[in-house]
C-alpha cells in the first residue's frame, strides 16, 4: 500500500516458462485512471450508456407480439429507451447550445416518424392512404395541447409564472399555421379531384411550400433571429466534452430508432387490444404518435421544471413544424413516385378542434408569461380531442 492509500497487488503469470509480474491497482482508487470517479470505464457502465445496447439487443432478438410477458418487457424497454434518449438529447443540447440542441432532437424524431409512416404506407392494408394524415394530426394535437399544456402546468405549480420570448412564438406559429392549413385543411376545398385529396401537381406544390416554410424557420431560428430562441443559462449545466457529445448524439439516434421501431412492432398488439375493447381504430394512431413524441415531451417537461419554458416552447413548436414540414414532403415524394393514394384533408370535427387548439395556443403565448389557467385550458382541449375519438 502506498502512502496515498493506493492498494497494489502483484499477479504472477508463467507463460511458456517465463515469469511475468503484473501489478494491479484496486478498482475505485483515486490514482487508477481506468476506474477513477470520472474515468471513461466508470461512465460507460452508467444506465444511460447501457440502456441503448440492451434495447437494441432486445429489439433484434426478442419475439415481440408473441406473448404478454414479452410485450410487457418491450414496453419496459421502450420506456427506458425514451428516458435514455432524453438524457442524451440534453447532453448534446448542453454542448451545442440553444436552439441547436432542441433542433437536433426534433429533426431526429421527425425523420424517424416520417420513416415509419412511409414504411406502414408501403405495406398497404385498410386505411393506408389516411395513415400519414391521422398520425400527423394526432402529433400536432398532442404537441400543441399536451406537451405545451403539461409543461406549462408543471411550471405554474412550481414557479407560478414563467417568462419566454414572445417573438419566438410568433415566428413559429406563423409558419405552423400556414403549413397546417395548406396540408390538412385546403385539400377539403380543392376541386381538381373529388374528396379531401390533392392532384399530383397540387401535391408537389404543397410539398415544396412545406419545405420552404420550414427551411425559412430554421434559418430564422439559427441565424437571423437566434437570440429570440435562446434560453437563459442557470449555471447548473455540467460541462460536456466533445467526445461525450458525439457519443450521446450516436446513442440518441440509436434510442430513437429503437423506440420508433418497437412502437411499430407493438402497433398490431395495440390495434388488436383496441379492436377487442370495441374502441375506434383512430386511437391506434394517437397511441403511436404519443410514443414517438415521448422523448420530446419528457425533455420539454423537464425544461419547464428547471424554469426554462423557452426550451419547452422551442421543443414543442419546433417539433410541430418539423413533423408537418418534413413528413409531408417525404410522403409526397414516395406517393408520387410509387403512385400511392394519399388523403390529407381532415374532417369537419378535426378542423374545429385544430382551429381551437391553434387559437388557444396563440392567446396563451402572446404575453410572454405562462399561467396555470392557460395550462388547464390546453389540457381540456386535449381531453376533448381524445373524448371525441372515443365518442364521435
Amino acid at each position: 500500500m502506498d502512502r496515498d492509500g493506493t492498494v497494489h497487488r502483484k499477479l504472477f503469470m508463467h507463460i511458456f516458462g517465463q515469469r511475468f509480474v503484473i501489478t494491479l491497482v484496486d478498482a475505485g482508487c483515486p490514482s487508477c485512471p481506468l476506474f477513477s470517479k470520472d474515468s471513461f470505464m466508470k461512465k460507460i457502465f452508467q444506465w444511460f450508456y447501457v440502456a441503448p445496447v440492451i434495447a437494441v439487443i432486445f429489439y433484434l432478438l426478442a419475439p415481440v407480439a408473441s406473448s404478454l410477458l414479452v410485450n410487457l418487457m418491450a414496453i419496459a424497454v421502450l420506456i427506458v429507451g425514451v428516458l435514455s434518449a432524453v438524457h442524451h438529447a440534453e447532453v448534446v443540447a448542453h454542448k451545442v447550445g440553444e436552439p441547436y440542441g432542441t433542433i437536433i432532437l426534433a429533426l431526429a424524431v421527425t425523420l424517424l416518424e416520417a420513416s415509419i409512416i412511409v414504411s406502414l404506407m408501403l405495406t398497404g392494408g385498410v386505411g393506408a392512404e389516411t395513415y400519414a394524415r391521422d398520425t400527423l394530426f394526432a402529433a400536432v394535437m398532442l404537441i400543441l395541447n399536451g406537451i405545451l399544456g403539461i409543461s406549462m402546468l408543471v411550471g405554474a405549480l412550481k414557479f407560478k409564472e414563467q417568462v419566454f420570448e414572445t417573438k419566438s412564438v410568433t415566428i413559429a406559429l406563423v409558419g405552423l399555421v400556414s403549413i397546417l392549413v395548406l396540408a390538412l385543411i385546403l385539400p377539403n376545398f380543392t376541386t381538381s379531384i373529388a374528396g379531401p385529396t390533392y392532384s399530383v401537381p397540387q401535391l408537389i406544390a404543397v410539398g415544396i411550400c412545406c419545405l420552404v416554410i420550414y427551411g425559412s424557420f430554421i434559418f430564422t431560428q439559427t441565424v437571423r433571429h437566434r437570440k429570440y430562441f435562446l434560453t437563459e443559462v442557470t449555471g447548473e449545466e455540467k460541462a460536456v466534452t466533445r467526445t461525450e457529445a458525439l457519443i450521446s448524439l450516436g446513442l440518441l439516434l440509436v434510442c430513437l430508432g429503437v423506440v420508433v421501431f418497437l412502437a411499430k412492432k407493438l402497433s398490431p398488439v395495440i390495434e388488436a387490444a383496441v379492436v377487442e375493447a370495441g374502441l375506434p381504430t383512430a386511437l391506434v394512431g394517437v397511441s403511436i404518435a404519443a410514443v414517438i413524441l415521448l422523448p420530446e415531451g419528457i425533455a420539454a417537461i423537464r425544461a419547464a421544471n428547471r424554469n426554462q419554458y423557452q426550451t419547452s416552447i422551442n421543443l414543442a413548436l419546433g417539433s410541430a413544424l418539423a413533423s408537418i414540414g418534413l413528413s409531408i414532403p417525404t410522403v409526397v415524394v414516395i406517393c408520387t413516385i410509387m403512385d400511392l393514394p394519399l388523403v390529407l384533408g381532415v374532417d369537419k370535427k378535426s378542423m374545429i378542434l385544430l382551429g381551437l387548439s391553434v387559437f388557444t395556443v396563440m392567446l396563451s403565448l402572446n404575453k410572454g408569461r405562462t399561467n396555470g389557467l392557460y395550462a388547464v385550458v390546453l389540457l381540456v382541449n386535449l381531453i376533448m380531442y381524445i373524448f371525441t375519438i372515443l365518442f364521435e
